[in-house]
Protein backbone atom coordinates (compact mmCIF):
# COMPACT_ATOMS: atom_id res chain seq x y z
CA UNK A 1 0.00 0.00 0.00
CA UNK A 2 1.19 3.51 -0.58
CA UNK A 3 0.29 4.90 2.65
CA UNK A 4 0.96 8.74 3.10
CA UNK A 5 1.77 8.56 7.13
CA UNK A 6 2.33 6.09 9.72
CA UNK A 7 1.62 6.74 12.98
CA UNK A 8 4.17 4.69 14.67
CA UNK A 9 4.38 2.81 17.96
CA UNK A 10 1.16 4.55 19.84
CA UNK A 11 -0.91 3.70 22.23
CA UNK A 12 -4.50 3.48 20.24
CA UNK A 13 -7.72 4.67 22.41
CA UNK A 14 -10.51 4.62 19.87
CA UNK A 15 -13.80 3.78 21.88
CA UNK A 16 -15.89 3.09 19.10
CA UNK A 17 -14.16 0.18 18.17
CA UNK A 18 -12.90 -0.81 21.99
CA UNK A 19 -9.26 -0.50 21.06
CA UNK A 20 -6.89 0.64 23.82
CA UNK A 21 -3.53 -0.45 22.79
CA UNK A 22 0.08 -0.21 21.68
CA UNK A 23 -0.08 -0.28 17.74
CA UNK A 24 0.49 1.52 14.25
CA UNK A 25 -2.00 3.48 12.18
CA UNK A 26 -1.72 3.94 8.33
CA UNK A 27 -3.53 6.96 6.40
CA UNK A 28 -4.07 7.35 2.74
CA UNK A 29 -5.64 9.43 0.59
CA UNK A 30 -7.43 10.87 3.57
CA UNK A 31 -8.92 8.15 5.13
CA UNK A 32 -7.66 5.48 8.01
CA UNK A 33 -5.72 2.98 6.03
CA UNK A 34 -4.88 0.13 8.52
CA UNK A 35 -4.40 -0.35 12.11
CA UNK A 36 -1.77 -3.52 13.26
CA UNK A 37 0.68 -4.00 15.70
CA UNK A 38 3.26 -3.14 12.89
CA UNK A 39 3.31 -1.25 9.98
CA UNK A 40 6.26 -0.72 7.53
CA UNK A 41 6.36 2.31 5.71
CA UNK A 42 6.76 2.59 1.93
CA UNK A 43 9.01 5.06 -0.03
CA UNK A 44 7.70 7.99 0.58
CA UNK A 45 5.54 7.48 3.38
CA UNK A 46 5.72 9.92 6.34
CA UNK A 47 6.29 8.01 9.43
CA UNK A 48 5.77 9.80 12.70
CA UNK A 49 7.18 7.82 16.15
CA UNK A 50 4.74 8.63 18.54
CA UNK A 51 6.17 5.94 20.95
CA UNK A 52 4.54 7.06 24.69
CA UNK A 53 1.88 9.51 23.34
CA UNK A 54 -1.80 8.51 22.66
CA UNK A 55 -3.29 8.57 19.31
CA UNK A 56 -7.43 8.89 19.43
CA UNK A 57 -10.03 9.33 16.51
CA UNK A 58 -9.79 13.37 15.75
CA UNK A 59 -11.20 14.92 18.96
CA UNK A 60 -14.62 16.91 18.13
CA UNK A 61 -15.67 19.24 20.57
CA UNK A 62 -19.24 19.81 20.43
CA UNK A 63 -19.92 23.05 21.55
CA UNK A 64 -17.61 26.13 19.82
CA UNK A 65 -17.87 29.72 19.03
CA UNK A 66 -15.11 29.70 15.95
CA UNK A 67 -17.33 33.11 13.44
CA UNK A 68 -13.54 34.54 14.16
CA UNK A 69 -14.55 38.50 13.34
CA UNK A 70 -17.83 37.77 12.69
CA UNK A 71 -18.78 38.07 16.18
CA UNK A 72 -17.47 39.57 19.09
CA UNK A 73 -17.33 35.83 20.88
CA UNK A 74 -16.00 34.10 18.09
CA UNK A 75 -11.94 32.71 18.37
CA UNK A 76 -9.56 31.18 15.72
CA UNK A 77 -10.68 27.74 14.86
CA UNK A 78 -7.36 26.61 13.83
CA UNK A 79 -5.38 28.17 16.76
CA UNK A 80 -8.04 26.46 19.09
CA UNK A 81 -7.33 23.35 17.71
CA UNK A 82 -3.53 23.64 17.78
CA UNK A 83 -4.10 23.73 21.31
CA UNK A 84 -7.21 21.53 21.88
CA UNK A 85 -5.82 18.44 19.25
CA UNK A 86 -9.51 18.96 17.84
CA UNK A 87 -9.78 18.32 14.32
CA UNK A 88 -13.57 19.44 14.54
CA UNK A 89 -15.12 22.16 15.87
CA UNK A 90 -19.04 22.84 16.09
CA UNK A 91 -20.24 26.11 16.41
CA UNK A 92 -23.20 26.40 17.98
CA UNK A 93 -25.07 29.28 16.72
CA UNK A 94 -22.94 32.09 16.38
CA UNK A 95 -24.62 32.53 12.72
CA UNK A 96 -28.18 32.58 12.25
CA UNK A 97 -29.45 33.22 9.21
CA UNK A 98 -29.32 36.41 8.15
CA UNK A 99 -25.14 36.07 8.43
CA UNK A 100 -24.99 32.04 8.29
CA UNK A 101 -23.80 32.59 3.91
CA UNK A 102 -20.58 35.87 5.26
CA UNK A 103 -19.62 32.61 8.25
CA UNK A 104 -19.82 29.91 5.67
CA UNK A 105 -17.57 31.78 3.01
CA UNK A 106 -15.01 33.96 5.32
CA UNK A 107 -14.55 31.51 7.88
CA UNK A 108 -15.65 27.86 7.43
CA UNK A 109 -14.49 27.98 3.67
CA UNK A 110 -11.27 29.03 4.56
CA UNK A 111 -10.28 26.80 7.52
CA UNK A 112 -8.22 23.64 7.68
CA UNK A 113 -9.92 22.19 10.61
CA UNK A 114 -13.18 21.22 9.75
CA UNK A 115 -16.11 23.35 11.12
CA UNK A 116 -19.70 22.38 11.27
CA UNK A 117 -22.58 24.45 12.68
CA UNK A 118 -25.75 24.58 14.67
CA UNK A 119 -27.87 27.56 12.72
CA UNK A 120 -29.29 29.75 15.53
CA UNK A 121 -32.78 30.25 14.61
CA UNK A 122 -32.23 34.10 15.60
CA UNK A 123 -31.21 35.88 12.22
CA UNK A 124 -27.94 37.08 13.31
CA UNK A 125 -27.51 34.69 16.02
CA UNK A 126 -25.23 35.55 18.63
CA UNK A 127 -24.86 39.31 17.94
CA UNK A 128 -24.47 40.87 21.59
CA UNK A 129 -21.92 39.03 23.73
CA UNK A 130 -18.98 41.22 24.90
CA UNK A 131 -17.16 42.07 27.98
CA UNK A 132 -19.58 45.34 27.80
CA UNK A 133 -22.70 44.27 26.03
CA UNK A 134 -24.59 41.29 26.70
CA UNK A 135 -28.12 41.19 25.25
CA UNK A 136 -29.41 38.21 24.80
CA UNK A 137 -30.72 37.26 21.29
CA UNK A 138 -33.84 35.40 22.36
CA UNK A 139 -35.03 37.99 24.32
CA UNK A 140 -36.29 39.86 21.11
CA UNK A 141 -39.17 37.35 19.58
CA UNK A 142 -38.57 40.20 16.34
CA UNK A 143 -35.34 38.36 15.71
CA UNK A 144 -36.71 34.86 15.87
CA UNK A 145 -36.44 33.46 11.92
CA UNK A 146 -37.91 30.45 11.19
CA UNK A 147 -38.82 30.59 7.81
CA UNK A 148 -35.31 31.80 6.59
CA UNK A 149 -33.78 29.21 9.23
CA UNK A 150 -35.30 26.75 7.40
CA UNK A 151 -34.50 27.80 3.98
CA UNK A 152 -30.69 28.67 4.82
CA UNK A 153 -30.04 24.79 7.31
CA UNK A 154 -31.83 23.10 4.01
CA UNK A 155 -29.68 24.84 1.85
CA UNK A 156 -26.40 23.86 4.20
CA UNK A 157 -26.90 20.34 4.78
CA UNK A 158 -23.48 19.79 4.27
CA UNK A 159 -21.81 21.51 7.38
CA UNK A 160 -25.32 22.80 9.49
CA UNK A 161 -26.01 19.63 11.54
CA UNK A 162 -28.76 21.50 13.67
CA UNK A 163 -30.56 23.82 14.97
CA UNK A 164 -29.71 26.30 17.83
CA UNK A 165 -31.68 28.27 20.56
CA UNK A 166 -30.81 29.92 23.48
CA UNK A 167 -33.10 29.87 26.61
CA UNK A 168 -33.22 31.45 30.23
CA UNK A 169 -32.81 34.98 32.19
CA UNK A 170 -30.02 35.78 30.29
CA UNK A 171 -30.67 34.58 26.78
CA UNK A 172 -34.28 35.01 26.48
CA UNK A 173 -35.46 37.30 29.23
CA UNK A 174 -38.96 37.55 29.57
CA UNK A 175 -39.74 35.30 26.19
CA UNK A 176 -39.20 32.07 28.20
CA UNK A 177 -39.66 29.20 26.35
CA UNK A 178 -41.00 30.75 23.57
CA UNK A 179 -37.89 31.10 21.08
CA UNK A 180 -37.91 27.23 22.01
CA UNK A 181 -40.72 26.69 20.98
CA UNK A 182 -40.30 28.12 17.31
CA UNK A 183 -36.89 26.70 17.54
CA UNK A 184 -39.07 23.34 17.68
CA UNK A 185 -41.09 24.16 14.39
CA UNK A 186 -37.67 24.85 12.76
CA UNK A 187 -35.91 21.53 13.73
CA UNK A 188 -39.01 19.51 12.68
CA UNK A 189 -39.58 21.48 9.55
CA UNK A 190 -36.03 20.48 8.45
CA UNK A 191 -35.58 17.16 10.19
CA UNK A 192 -32.72 18.07 12.07
CA UNK A 193 -31.39 17.62 15.72
CA UNK A 194 -31.85 21.13 18.05
CA UNK A 195 -28.99 22.26 20.60
CA UNK A 196 -30.94 24.01 23.36
CA UNK A 197 -28.78 26.31 25.88
CA UNK A 198 -30.20 27.14 29.23
CA UNK A 199 -29.29 29.04 31.64
CA UNK A 200 -30.94 31.10 34.71
CA UNK A 201 -34.96 30.23 35.20
CA UNK A 202 -37.22 31.39 33.47
CA UNK A 203 -38.05 28.55 32.16
CA UNK A 204 -36.84 26.08 34.32
CA UNK A 205 -34.45 22.96 33.69
CA UNK A 206 -37.27 20.47 33.73
CA UNK A 207 -39.42 22.96 31.29
CA UNK A 208 -36.66 22.95 28.84
CA UNK A 209 -36.35 18.95 28.59
CA UNK A 210 -39.33 18.37 28.69
CA UNK A 211 -40.44 19.81 25.18
CA UNK A 212 -37.22 18.14 23.68
CA UNK A 213 -37.13 15.13 21.66
CA UNK A 214 -34.98 12.22 20.99
CA UNK A 215 -31.35 12.88 19.62
CA UNK A 216 -32.23 16.97 20.78
CA UNK A 217 -28.63 18.04 22.29
CA UNK A 218 -29.13 20.18 25.73
CA UNK A 219 -25.98 21.75 26.30
CA UNK A 220 -24.68 23.19 30.28
CA UNK A 221 -26.37 20.03 31.08
CA UNK A 222 -23.93 20.00 34.57
CA UNK A 223 -24.83 23.79 35.66
CA UNK A 224 -24.71 24.74 39.07
CA UNK A 225 -27.65 26.38 40.53
CA UNK A 226 -29.91 27.61 39.75
CA UNK A 227 -31.60 25.27 37.03
CA UNK A 228 -29.31 22.94 38.21
CA UNK A 229 -29.90 19.17 37.43
CA UNK A 230 -29.39 17.70 41.00
CA UNK A 231 -31.74 18.58 43.62
CA UNK A 232 -30.85 19.28 47.57
CA UNK A 233 -30.22 15.92 48.13
CA UNK A 234 -27.62 15.46 45.14
CA UNK A 235 -30.16 13.16 43.16
CA UNK A 236 -30.57 13.02 39.64
CA UNK A 237 -34.20 15.09 39.40
CA UNK A 238 -36.62 12.50 37.95
CA UNK A 239 -37.41 14.93 34.82
CA UNK A 240 -33.65 14.62 33.80
CA UNK A 241 -33.74 10.73 34.32
CA UNK A 242 -36.84 10.35 32.11
CA UNK A 243 -35.30 12.45 29.40
CA UNK A 244 -32.23 10.70 29.23
CA UNK A 245 -34.67 7.43 28.90
CA UNK A 246 -36.55 8.97 25.86
CA UNK A 247 -33.24 9.86 24.35
CA UNK A 248 -32.60 13.57 24.98
CA UNK A 249 -28.54 13.55 25.08
CA UNK A 250 -26.71 15.92 27.58
CA UNK A 251 -23.73 18.11 26.96
CA UNK A 252 -20.96 19.73 29.20
CA UNK A 253 -21.08 22.95 27.18
CA UNK A 254 -18.32 24.45 30.03
CA UNK A 255 -17.94 28.01 28.71
CA UNK A 256 -17.91 31.43 31.24
CA UNK A 257 -20.62 29.95 33.63
CA UNK A 258 -22.15 26.65 32.80
CA UNK A 259 -19.79 23.35 34.20
CA UNK A 260 -19.54 22.80 38.48
CA UNK A 261 -17.73 19.67 39.84
CA UNK A 262 -20.08 19.99 42.67
CA UNK A 263 -22.76 19.41 39.85
CA UNK A 264 -20.49 16.84 38.52
CA UNK A 265 -19.50 14.98 41.11
CA UNK A 266 -23.07 14.59 42.01
CA UNK A 267 -23.96 13.61 38.71
CA UNK A 268 -21.57 11.08 38.30
CA UNK A 269 -22.11 9.61 41.76
CA UNK A 270 -25.69 9.17 40.48
CA UNK A 271 -24.19 7.11 37.28
CA UNK A 272 -25.06 10.25 35.13
CA UNK A 273 -22.18 10.58 32.96
CA UNK A 274 -22.78 12.86 30.16
CA UNK A 275 -23.09 12.01 26.49
CA UNK A 276 -20.79 14.44 25.58
CA UNK A 277 -18.12 16.83 26.52
CA UNK A 278 -17.52 20.20 25.03
CA UNK A 279 -15.66 23.61 26.12
CA UNK A 280 -17.85 26.08 24.56
CA UNK A 281 -15.02 27.96 23.94
CA UNK A 282 -15.26 31.35 23.07
CA UNK A 283 -13.52 35.29 23.60
CA UNK A 284 -14.98 35.40 27.24
CA UNK A 285 -13.74 32.21 28.26
CA UNK A 286 -10.56 31.00 26.46
CA UNK A 287 -8.40 32.43 28.81
CA UNK A 288 -10.12 30.84 32.34
CA UNK A 289 -12.15 28.94 33.07
CA UNK A 290 -12.74 26.40 30.38
CA UNK A 291 -9.47 27.32 28.15
CA UNK A 292 -9.77 24.46 25.47
CA UNK A 293 -11.03 21.40 24.89
CA UNK A 294 -7.99 18.99 26.65
CA UNK A 295 -8.66 20.70 29.70
CA UNK A 296 -12.29 20.19 29.83
CA UNK A 297 -11.58 17.01 28.93
CA UNK A 298 -9.06 16.23 32.21
CA UNK A 299 -11.27 17.71 34.66
CA UNK A 300 -13.41 15.02 33.98
CA UNK A 301 -10.47 12.67 34.33
CA UNK A 302 -9.30 14.12 37.68
CA UNK A 303 -12.91 13.62 38.86
CA UNK A 304 -11.89 9.74 38.18
CA UNK A 305 -13.83 9.03 35.12
CA UNK A 306 -12.07 6.47 32.82
CA UNK A 307 -9.68 7.67 30.11
CA UNK A 308 -11.69 5.35 27.27
CA UNK A 309 -14.77 7.26 28.66
CA UNK A 310 -13.27 11.05 28.25
CA UNK A 311 -12.20 10.03 24.76
CA UNK A 312 -15.99 8.32 23.75
CA UNK A 313 -17.41 11.65 24.76
CA UNK A 314 -15.33 14.11 22.10
CA UNK A 315 -15.24 11.12 19.54
CA UNK A 316 -17.36 8.43 19.32
CA UNK A 317 -20.15 9.66 21.18
CA UNK A 318 -19.78 13.36 19.65
CA UNK A 319 -20.26 12.10 15.84
CA UNK A 320 -23.23 10.28 16.98
CA UNK A 321 -24.61 13.35 18.07
CA UNK A 322 -24.11 14.87 14.97
CA UNK A 323 -25.35 12.13 12.82
CA UNK A 324 -22.11 11.96 11.53
CA UNK A 325 -20.64 8.38 11.83
CA UNK A 326 -17.92 8.82 9.49
CA UNK A 327 -15.92 10.76 12.25
CA UNK A 328 -14.72 9.87 15.73
CA UNK A 329 -13.24 6.62 14.47
CA UNK A 330 -9.88 5.26 13.11
CA UNK A 331 -12.31 2.59 11.42
CA UNK A 332 -10.30 1.81 8.09
CA UNK A 333 -11.92 3.99 5.34
CA UNK A 334 -12.96 6.89 7.86
CA UNK A 335 -12.05 10.00 7.53
CA UNK A 336 -8.30 10.56 8.20
CA UNK A 337 -8.05 12.81 11.45
CA UNK A 338 -6.50 11.52 14.53
CA UNK A 339 -5.41 13.58 17.83
CA UNK A 340 -2.21 12.67 19.30
CA UNK A 341 -2.25 13.05 23.00
CA UNK A 342 -0.09 12.90 26.03
CA UNK A 343 -1.22 12.20 29.99
CA UNK A 344 0.57 14.04 32.06
CA UNK A 345 0.56 13.12 36.16
CA UNK A 346 2.15 15.80 37.90
CA UNK A 347 0.33 18.60 39.93
CA UNK A 348 -2.17 20.64 37.80
CA UNK A 349 -4.63 23.56 38.82
CA UNK A 350 -8.17 23.15 37.61
CA UNK A 351 -11.06 25.62 38.53
CA UNK A 352 -14.91 25.59 37.66
CA UNK A 353 -16.72 28.39 37.06
CA UNK A 354 -18.11 29.38 40.54
CA UNK A 355 -14.40 29.41 41.29
CA UNK A 356 -13.91 26.13 43.00
CA UNK A 357 -10.59 25.33 42.34
CA UNK A 358 -9.30 21.37 41.84
CA UNK A 359 -6.06 19.83 42.35
CA UNK A 360 -5.54 17.15 39.85
CA UNK A 361 -2.97 14.58 39.44
CA UNK A 362 -3.39 14.10 35.77
CA UNK A 363 -3.33 16.04 32.83
CA UNK A 364 -4.34 15.41 28.82
CA UNK A 365 -1.90 17.31 26.47
CA UNK A 366 -2.34 18.26 22.53
CA UNK A 367 0.74 16.67 21.38
CA UNK A 368 -0.70 16.80 17.19
CA UNK A 369 -3.06 16.65 15.03
CA UNK A 370 -3.89 14.38 11.69
CA UNK A 371 -6.09 16.08 8.97
CA UNK A 372 -7.48 14.19 5.99
CA UNK A 373 -4.48 11.80 6.90
CA UNK A 374 -1.82 14.34 6.98
CA UNK A 375 -0.14 15.40 9.99
CA UNK A 376 -1.24 18.98 10.37
CA UNK A 377 0.24 20.54 13.47
CA UNK A 378 2.55 19.28 16.57
CA UNK A 379 3.29 20.85 19.98
CA UNK A 380 6.33 22.92 20.18
CA UNK A 381 8.68 20.93 23.03
CA UNK A 382 9.52 24.36 24.97
CA UNK A 383 5.75 25.26 25.00
CA UNK A 384 4.01 25.57 28.50
CA UNK A 385 1.65 23.48 30.02
CA UNK A 386 -1.14 25.26 31.08
CA UNK A 387 -2.05 24.88 34.98
CA UNK A 388 0.68 22.85 35.60
CA UNK A 389 1.32 23.82 39.60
Amino acid sequence: MAYDLILAGGRVVDPSQKIDGVMDVAFEGGKVAKLAPSIAAPPGCERRDVSGLIVTPGLIDLHTHVYDGGTSLGVNAEEFARISAVTTAVDTGSAGPGNFAGFRKHVIERSQVRILAYLHVSHAGIFGFSKRVMVGESEELRLMNPIEAVQVADANRDVVVGIKVRVGRHSSGTSGAVPLNIALQVADEVGMPLMVHIDHPPPSYEEVIAQMRPGDVLTHAFRPFPNSPVNAQGKVKQAVLAARDRGVLFDIGHGQGSFAFKTARAMLANGFMPDTISSDVHSLCITGPAFDQVTTLSKFLCLGVPLSDVIAASTNLAAAALQRRELGTLKPGSIGDASILSLREGRFDYVDVVGERLEGSQRLVAEGVVIAGRWWHGRAADEPIHGTI
